[in-house]
């Protein structure tokens, strides 16, 4: 599969994961996510094949946001959105511009640290209220977001189907000091995207990103993922997920105040 025909791919796929969380409003050349469901907060977007967005359009859905009451938050692949960046930029809004990585064949394998191992979540854990609320308080902090709530009854419930459906998966690092790492793999079809991978302030630089990846990417490819990609925060994340056989084939933008 050549680069364009693979970045519509993830195109397509950044379209249709939201969905299943959130309601869809068009807005011109643009698509609102606003979220239905407990977790962070989705963003807007370009409709995939619905040409040019200008300054204009993007004013517009700012104040859609300020109306919701949700960040004014602009995320696009700019392969697939040429003109994106430009009109985000107009507005007054920052970008930030990240790598995105695809997986060649299948993951290098990365090994834990003495004493800590890997748990998969399965929809059976008696625990499982209590293990996703550690996981998403891992990754909470590890990107600066508020601590969550424990997960309601309606929250769990969407996760067990999702676990059980193979529409996510959720990862822990565990050891004496508790859950110390963390990630995810979404899915929608034969594409999935590894997100959220994160690592404990007090465990980092001792290879558990790696590991994670490299784990969570074998997980996607079990469940039938021939696309696995994810999007890299920094050069020193790019660096990681390159030795576990991820390569770079885009990039994406992310826009907010």
């Amino acid at each position: 599969m050549d680069t364009a025909a693979m970045m519509e791919r993830i195109d397509l796929f950044c379209d249709a994961v939201p969905r299943r969380w959130a309601t869809v409003t068009d807005t011109g050349p643009l698509r609102l996510f606003t979220r239905t469901t407990p977790g962070f907060p989705f963003y807007a977007r370009p409709i995939p094949g619905a040409g040019p967005v200008t300054p204009e359009d993007v004013r517009r859905v700012r104040v859609a946001q300020r109306g919701l009451g949700v960040p004014e938050t602009f995320e696009w692949l700019l392969a697939t959105a040429p003109s994106m960046e430009g009109a985000v930029r107009a507005t007054g809004l920052s970008v930030q511009i990240c790598p995105v990585l695809v997986l060649d064949g299948e993951p290098q394998p990365a090994a834990l640290p003495a004493g800590l191992r890997f748990r998969l979540l399965g929809p059976l854990d008696g625990d499982l209220a209590e293990a996703a609320h550690a996981h998403l308080i891992v990754a909470s902090t590890a990107f600066g977001a508020p601590i969550p709530a424990p997960p309601t009854a309606e929250t769990l419930a969407e996760l067990v189907a999702d676990l059980d459906a193979g529409r996510v998966a959720r990862l822990l690092v565990t050891g004496p000091d508790g859950v110390v790492g963390v990630g995810s793999v979404q899915r929608s079809g034969d594409v999935a995207e590894l997100v959220g991978i994160a690592t404990a302030a007090t465990h980092r630089r001792m290879g558990i990103g790696a590991a994670v990846t490299a784990r969570l990417a074998a997980v996607a490819r079990q469940a039938g993922a021939d696309v696995v990609f994810l999007s890299a925060g920094d050069d020193s994340a790019t660096r990681v997920y390159e030795r576990v056989g991820f390569r770079r084939i885009g990039r994406c933008g992310i826009a907010q105040p």
